[in-house]
């Protein structure tokens, strides 16, 4: 292994330690959040209210000293009450754009399926040109920018479902269910013991901005080996086989290729590899893959998921 791939990840293992003393039982968020910041995507976060999405996004900010903003989407939401808007200055009979939230490193977009149509279309906008376009001018956005959205399985009233091409903007969504006995304990413990401490001794950030950036160059140094570029596209070429014809009605596209390629290689500079493996893509391909594919009418009613789909193609595609 070079020397950059032994010395890198300090600062995200820093990053990660920091996390978990925040965020108790997300190991597996934590991973997907470092993962899809390494990687320069978006992440899709599902889950009930009440299971910390909202602090995690914002204990990364804080890790990374990110510029935050948070973007409460509510049915009413306006496209300029994102990406800012032109104000005129009687004066002189000038505009200035004055930027929005969006104009963030970090953006978080809360119950983004209750924001309608035009917002979800700045949004993507933003997320796949890293840029605002407002009247005749286009703006770019800060460098890195990295969008969390969340959206609630429970209530469906007032929403707007994401289109295809929004999902397809974000490099993973992943799921995540109520916890267990062990973890509810142990997050009430970390709760109490926040409300009791008078004081928060400030500390410094584990990772810059500038290191994420040297990050980000690392993991896109990752090896990948060509067997393992083949078995990627394989898995995704499965998904487009004649015989799921029945149960998908648009498989995977050719960015879930690179978004599986991408994740892989996060993954592996994460375990401090400098190359990647089988594994990192089988432990990836749900998250990656499960959100691009559009079942049939008659899947859905038989009750089958996109996930899977997606354990099906893993369970007949060999690595080698």
């Amino acid at each position: 292994m070079d020397k950059r791939a032994e010395e890198v990840p300090q600062g995200v293992a820093a990053l990660a330690q920091t996390l978990e003393a925040e965020l108790a039982g997300h190991g597996l968020l934590i991973r997907r959040l470092l993962i899809t910041l390494l990687a320069g995507g978006h992440l899709l976060v599902e889950g009930p209210p009440g299971v910390a999405k909202t602090r995690a996004v914002k204990a990364l900010a804080a890790g990374i000293a990110a510029r935050f903003a948070r973007i409460q989407c509510t049915p009413d939401l306006m496209p300029s009450d994102l990406t800012g808007t032109p104000v005129y200055h009687p004066k002189d009979g000038t505009f200035e754009f004055m930027p929005g939230p969006v104009f963030n490193n970090l953006v978080l977009v809360d119950e983004i399926n209750r924001a309608p149509p035009k917002v979800q279309s700045a949004l993507l906008e933003a997320m796949a040109e890293h840029q605002v376009t407002a009247g005749n001018t286009t703006h770019a956005l800060p460098d890195p920018f990295f969008v969390v959205a969340t959206q609630n399985p429970i209530e469906h009233d007032g929403t707007f479902p994401l289109p295809e091409a929004q999902l397809d903007r974000f490099l993973m969504h992943v799921v995540l269910d109520l916890p267990g006995i062990e973890t509810e304990r142990r997050i009430l413990d970390l709760v109490e013991a926040e409300g009791q401490a008078k004081e928060t001794a400030s500390r410094a950030c584990p990772m810059t901005l500038v290191q994420l950036k040297e990050a980000q160059k690392a993991v896109r140094d990752v090896y990948l080996a060509p067997e393992l570029r083949d078995y990627i596209v394989r898995l995704v070429m499965a998904t487009r086989d004649p015989g799921l014809r029945a149960e998908v009605e648009h498989a995977v596209s050719p960015r879930g290729t690179l978004a599986l390629a991408a994740t892989a290689r996060a993954r592996a500079y994460l375990d401090g590899r400098d190359h990647a493996l089988p594994e990192d893509v089988v432990a990836l391909a749900a998250d990656v893959l499960a959100h691009r594919m559009v079942l049939s009418w008659a899947a859905v009613a038989e009750g089958r998921r996109a996930r899977d789909i997606v354990a099906d193609v893993l369970s007949r595609v060999a690595p080698l």
